[in-house]
């Protein structure tokens, strides 16, 4: 059965990408680049950790699983802004802004759970590394990957379920790039206090249990470096947390910026902007980071990229 809505609506609008059509040839270009780098850097990562037994551990697990979650949600933005700066054509089918809400709302929530569940793994590795292994099994790394996803998917599942039984008018323009659960709640004609509601309890809940999650890591690792005599000791542990605490600062400080800019602005224009930058930049980016900082994963990526010309030459014999 297809998905029913209360008007019989069939599509909205989302907002142009530019009005000026000089200007769109190059932000095709753009925004194409920045899909490319993000799905090659992700693969890369995911591959790496794959092919190096030197990373199968659980950071590079849940490293593996975030490259991976920051794949498909690029993936649910970026190819639809494309087709619609190419076709000229703003439209979206009430179907696939369902859908984009949907997948938005699990990847980016996947996200935050992930970078929490890494936070963790810091936080046992640094205070308690003699029960680190024995901590960190597989079993309980597996489970918190599908406990976290699990959580997502019934909480994207019911705030997509709630948009489905309101009303729509006349009103159908949605003034960001892509279709997010808040903007289309507004344009709703029906009461939508009960999605409202819902909207708040899960940011608390599913947003401030990863947030606390973080902070409470860090306090943790903090205080246990500071009882560390050795300076060289102090170094090495905050080096090897560098790397999350950058992927941390640049995912939250990007969603704190969407909901300054919101609140302050009055142009939709600039919300949309900052919007579109928290689904994009942090993905792309956070490759570069764990491979920059990390001499492990730089190692293990020379060695991929090292495979690569012998693959191909072992396909063309």
């Amino acid at each position: 059965m297809g998905l029913r809505n209360n008007t019989g609506v069939s599509e909205f609008l989302l907002m142009e990408v530019t009005e000026d059509p000089e200007l769109k040839p190059l932000l095709f270009v753009l925004f194409l680049s920045i899909y490319l780098v993000t799905i090659l850097g992700n693969l890369l990562i995911i591959l790496a950790v794959i092919c190096d037994s030197h990373l199968h551990t659980p950071m590079y697990f849940f490293l593996s699983n975030l490259s991976f979650t920051d794949i498909c949600l690029s993936t649910t933005t970026i190819p639809k802004m494309l087709v619609n700066i190419q076709a000229e054509d703003q439209s979206i089918t009430y179907t696939g802004c369902l859908t984009q809400i949907y997948f938005i709302l699990v990847f980016a929530s996947l996200e935050s759970f992930l970078l929490s569940v890494m936070a963790y793994d810091r936080y046992v590795a640094i205070c308690h590394p003699l029960r680190y292994t024995v901590i960190m099994n597989s079993h309980l790394c597996g489970l918190l990957i599908l406990l976290s996803l699990c959580i997502n998917i019934v909480d994207a599942l019911m705030h997509s379920l709630m948009v489905l039984q309101l009303s729509f008018c006349t009103d159908l323009e949605i003034p960001l790039f892509f279709c997010e659960v808040v903007q289309v709640i507004k344009i709703a004609c029906s009461d939508t206090l009960i999605n409202n509601i819902l909207i708040y309890f899960a940011t608390s809940v599913f947003g401030g249990i990863p947030v606390c999650g973080i902070i409470f890591s860090y306090t943790q690792i903090v205080s246990s470096v500071l009882r560390m005599p050795s300076t060289g000791g102090k170094y090495k542990v905050f080096s090897t947390c560098g790397s999350h605490l950058s992927v941390v600062s640049l995912f939250y400080g990007n969603g704190l910026g969407v909901y300054i800019s919101s609140a302050l602005t009055s142009s939709s224009r600039n919300t949309a902007v900052v919007s579109v930058m928290y689904t994009i930049v942090p993905q792309m980016m956070n490759p570069f980071i764990y491979s920059l900082r990390n001499r492990d994963m730089k190692g293990a990526l020379r060695k991929l990229m090292s495979k690569i010309p012998l693959f191909f030459q072992e396909r063309a014999v």
